[in-house]
């Protein structure tokens, strides 16, 4: 296991994730990651609902991320007026939530759950691309708050918002 100062960079390899279990390797190679392309990785790649519903990082910073949903039809929530499903809308803001809160954690050990979100509907959604962006407003020892938005056409136009509560445990003493 890599420690820190110990020269070693964070590797994550895909082609050993199964549906029960997530390997991770430590590569001192010039092949490692940089932090960027870890978390667009982790996103697309390695959970399996994100890639059911083709999330596409655009943007992650510290305490910010920013997703796309590309919009296809398996998303329509009600046939009659082609609106978003509801369910498609708060998935992709609670995984932005966390995406934002991931930028906070420093060991693979740690971790991040949810522990409570809400969502303000305000719009119905279009059958067009989704944007959800999470922004930390307070992050602790302990819990990460985040306050999020969606939209599609025009960010002053959105079509929910929402604060998500996330649980934080750090295993490695920082």
């Amino acid at each position: 296991m890599a420690k820190e100062g110990d020269g070693k960079q964070l590797h994550i390899a895909t082609n050993e994730i199964s549906p029960s279990t997530l390997k991770i390797q430590y590569f001192t190679s010039s092949s490692a990651m940089a932090p960027e392309e870890l978390y667009k990785n982790v996103i697309e790649n390695m959970i399996p609902l994100h890639q059911l519903l083709g999330f596409k990082l655009e943007e992650i910073r510290e305490g910010y991320a920013r997703i796309k949903v590309p919009f296809k039809d398996a998303l329509i929530g009600d046939p009659r007026t082609r609106a978003l499903h509801g369910g498609i809308v708060a998935t992709a803001m609670d995984s932005v939530g966390g995406a934002a809160g991931m930028t906070t954690l420093v060991s693979f050990e740690d971790k991040l759950s949810t522990i409570d979100m809400r969502v303000d509907y305000l719009l119905p959604g279009k059958p067009l691309d989704l944007y959800v962006e999470g922004q930390i407003i307070r992050s602790g020892n302990r819990i990460i708050v985040t306050s999020m938005i969606a939209w599609q056409e025009d960010k002053t136009k959105p079509i929910a918002d929402g604060r998500g509560v996330y649980n934080v445990k750090r295993v490695a003493s920082h």
